[in-house]
């Protein structure tokens, strides 16, 4: 899909206060960021924003942090924070194949990846957030009992996950292929504008929640 360039948006984002520009230089120090030692919980490929938006004014206590990589799309979710100034939210514009770079051993309490890019060919599968190569990533800067939850419509994708973690130090806590069709799992969940979409043409939403092996 080609991203439609918004001209103003490097500028929006540049001059907010709630996107970090220098990630690297906050690593091991978030709780400075925002004053506080509430839990870090972390969306990888937050797009326009709605999820994180949502869950950082329902859950006041727990800090949270949206990565995405093109400016154009975090432009709506910069936007709205600007709007909303919640305290317990900030954005990086950056990539997620360095967030060990953004964050120490330990740091984070959660990763939310939401119908993230699946990457079809063969050759570039290891970009795909629930690669085995993203798993070690998530390993390192995930908290003792830290947790990473995955949702997607794509059942190809979620397939690969699955196969995936079979490699990696995770194991699976929960799982469904039909997350609306689920009391537990569906309880309190949040709609990103994909979820949406997608299941309004009746696809059925996966999502599986993934805890450290013993």
């Amino acid at each position: 899909m080609r991203l439609r360039n918004i001209p103003r948006a490097r500028d929006v984002i540049a001059e907010s206060p709630w996107v970090i520009h220098d990630p690297e230089a906050h690593k091991g120090a978030w709780q400075d960021v925002f004053q506080n030692k509430h839990p870090l919980h972390l969306e990888i490929g937050t797009g326009k924003g709605r999820f994180i938006l949502e869950l950082a004014q329902r859950h006041p206590e727990i800090n949270y942090i949206g990565i995405e990589k093109f400016s154009s799309v975090l432009l709506r979710g910069v936007e709205r924070q600007n709007e909303l100034e919640l305290p317990n939210l900030r954005f990086i514009r950056g990539e997620a194949e360095i967030i060990t770079e953004y964050f120490a051993p330990g740091e984070i309490d959660r990763i939310y990846l939401n119908f993230s890019d699946p990457w079809p060919k063969k050759r570039t599968a290891k970009r795909r957030l629930c690669s085995h190569e993203f798993l070690a990533r998530y390993d390192q800067i995930l908290s003792a009992q830290g947790s990473v939850e995955f949702k997607t419509d794509n059942r190809e994708l979620f397939d690969f996950g699955v196969e995936e973690i079979e490699i990696s130090n995770f194991r699976i806590s929960a799982i469904t292929y039909d997350l609306h069709a689920d009391p537990v799992l569906n309880e309190g969940n949040i709609m990103t504008e994909y979820e949406e979409r997608f299941s309004a043409k009746g696809n059925k939403i996966c999502k599986y929640i993934l805890i450290r092996k013993i």
